[in-house]
């Protein structure tokens, strides 16, 4: 197919943080362009959204359900094939679910939906549907993150038996959705700390999901059960801030994890470490482009982005040679290529390879649904283990 994807986006207009990540992202290889929006549930706000980016009247939208049934009624080499939704928590099950019932192929920020009842109805209308659905947990896009799942799914390290995943921030270290101020983060503190637009969790659903996926992905296990102590710290805040969970995998394997947002002088730290009997791997996001690879008997090995002795995972999803930083855009980047990369192969009648094939989907949304619940069970219950 000789033509670049045509996209709507709902959501990202004015103030938003993910929308400008999304659309960076999704350009950034030449095989998609954004030609519609509904940035807004404000009229006036997504038509400033789209004019800031020069659309045609037309093709900006007041609200996603006239979008999507405007697009639906477009010739089919005009309407927009994919829709990218990255709107606050309760305004993921909605737009998806229509856009899936009007033949659109979906790309979805996470969490999947609202609630644990959301994403598995989602999910059966995503997989009736037959349509490709992306969901957007980032980290697993990293060059080195991909080596990492590969070198573990080698089997070189053995039976694996300790998996440790971190993602500390600090910005909520203060009660900033209560702040006076115009500052975009104050307005993401507002949302995310809100249960009627966040839904149940806080920290755990933010962040402590994104933390959950990288364990699973890169170990290659499933979580069946977990023990979780979950804390609201700040004075005043309705969420969850900070919390700690101990996990039992399908293999035998423990693991912990931790996730907070009340760790004052931290970023985004994220890290993981996998252990076997004979090795394990560490990697962390403060030094994205570096996979450490440790064994048991002989000195630790460094693998880097870029470099011929990586997999082919990892070289399809790196653009620049060693040495030049890839980081949290192209990682997001690498996620909306593999999606269109498969997406143009199904309209060419081809079979897609199988790195394209490498982004998580709707299946990982519902188990990142499953794992907010059950921590937020296991935190409010004095039994603490609760079965996955």
């Amino acid at each position: 197919m000789n033509r670049k994807l045509r996209m709507g986006m709902i959501g990202g207009g004015p103030g938003a943080f993910i929308g400008a990540v999304h659309r960076s992202a999704a350009i950034m290889d030449g095989e998609i362009e954004l030609v519609c929006g509904a940035f807004s549930n404000d009229p006036e706000k997504s038509k400033r959204a789209g004019e800031m980016l020069r659309l045609p009247t037309q093709r900006i939208y007041g609200s996603y359900k006239e979008m999507i049934r405007s697009e639906n009624s477009l010739p089919v080499n005009e309407r927009m094939d994919i829709v990218s939704i990255v709107t606050p928590n309760h305004v993921h099950f909605e737009p998806a679910k229509l856009a899936l019932e009007n033949g659109f192929h979906v790309v979805l920020d996470k969490p999947l939906a609202f609630d644990l009842k959301e994403a598995i109805l989602l999910q059966e209308i995503a997989k009736k549907s037959k349509l490709l659905f992306c969901l957007t947990h980032t980290y697993t896009g990293y060059p080195m993150i991909k080596e990492a799942r590969q070198q573990v799914l080698s089997g070189k390290f053995g039976k694996i038996r300790k998996v440790y995943v971190d993602y500390p921030q600090g910005w909520l270290t203060n009660l900033l959705e209560a702040a006076d101020s115009t500052h975009y983060s104050r307005k993401q503190a507002t949302w995310r700390t809100d249960p009627a637009q966040s839904g149940i969790a806080g920290a755990m659903g933010d962040i402590g999901t994104h933390a959950f996926n990288l364990a699973e992905y890169v170990s290659g296990l499933n979580v069946t059960k977990l023990c979780a102590d979950i804390n609201t710290v700040v004075d005043g805040r309705k969420l969850d801030d900070d919390g700690t969970v101990l996990l039992k995998f399908d293999n035998g394997a423990s693991g912990f994890l931790y996730a907070t947002q009340i760790a004052a002088g931290e970023e985004n730290n994220t890290r993981i470490r996998v252990y076997g009997e004979k090795g394990g791997i560490e990697w962390q996001q403060e030094n994205a482009n570096t996979l450490v690879v440790k064994w048991l008997d002989r000195p630790s090995e460094i693998f880097r982005t870029g470099t011929p002795y990586l997999s082919s995972f990892a070289k399809h999803n790196t653009r620049v040679p060693a040495g030049h930083p890839e980081g949290y855009l192209e990682a997001f980047a690498n996620l909306y290529r593999n999606f269109a990369l498969c997406l143009k192969a199904k309209m060419s009648g081809l079979e897609p390879q199988p790195e394209w094939l490498d982004f998580p989907g709707v299946d990982e949304g519902v188990r990142g649904m499953n794992f907010v619940e059950k921590v937020i069970e296991s935190g409010k219950s004095d039994e603490k283990w609760v079965t996955f």
